[in-house]
């Protein structure tokens, strides 16, 4: 199975770009203090956004030890208003999770081995649990962040453990973009106070609301998707 939509971190990227966008149109019509505040949040996107693509290109290290290869599950995280996928790797009934961006092999992935170099993952299903007739599923996936030993918060759901003849479907079905907003912008619903909150501080009016508005639902939709949204 292939990715229908490219390089797993094309969508956050394409989210970053378009929330700093959405930064810029607003900074012509701002006065000092609101450009200041503009700056501010553009900075903090590009510099955690540059953070995580480092991690997930391995300039960074997303691992704290721990052996190469290792027994490995896919858990998809339902924590508050996010979803995202995880990585359980077990060996000598030790656990570590780590959080990676959504790529659709890992809808049909029923549990194999993980070879974690340095900085890389590739993920290797068990032989057994391949179609007859396919060849033998071998992926990268890219760390959304550092490993962690405690397990992650909110509802865990494991992926099957047998192959699913409608995986393809579903996936085909989970990256279109429009659901994968549509699903970001759960945290959208904040963005109404925060415009108000700014209203209440500086003292402005419609404008500045709308502002405030569109600069709040703009981020939370880049934070969702940059910190490795599962639409699935």
């Amino acid at each position: 199975m292939r990715s229908r939509i490219g390089h797993p971190l094309a969508y956050p990227l394409c989210v970053t770009i378009g929330a700093l966008a959405v930064l810029t149109a607003w900074a012509p019509f701002a006065d000092p203090d609101q450009l200041s505040a503009l700056a501010v949040v553009g900075l903090g996107m590009i510099g955690y956004s540059g953070y995580r693509f480092a991690v997930a290109l391995g300039v960074l290290s997303y691992r704290a030890g721990g052996p190469e290869a290792v027994a490995v599950r896919r858990v998809r995280q339902e924590h508050q208003l996010l979803s995202r996928s995880w990585l359980e790797l077990r060996d000598a009934g030790e656990q570590r999770w780590i959080p990676v961006y959504f790529t659709p092999e890992l809808i049909g992935f029923t549990g194999g081995t993980a070879l974690c170099a340095e900085r890389r993952i590739v993920l290797r299903q068990d032989p057994g649990s391949d179609p007859p007739d396919g060849p033998d599923l071998e992926f990268r996936v890219l760390p959304a962040g550092r490993a962690r030993e405690d397990e992650p918060p909110g509802r865990l759901v494991d992926n099957p453990t047998r192959v699913d003849p409608g995986a393809e479907t579903r996936a085909a079905a989970a990256t279109k973009v429009t659901r994968r907003l549509l699903l970001d912008a759960q945290s959208v619903v904040a963005a109404p106070f925060a415009g108000l909150l700014w209203v209440y501080v500086m003292d402005g009016g419609t404008a500045a609301f709308t502002a405030a508005l569109c600069v709040a639902a703009a981020a939370g939709i880049w934070l969702s998707a940059i910190r490795g949204s599962d639409p699935s």
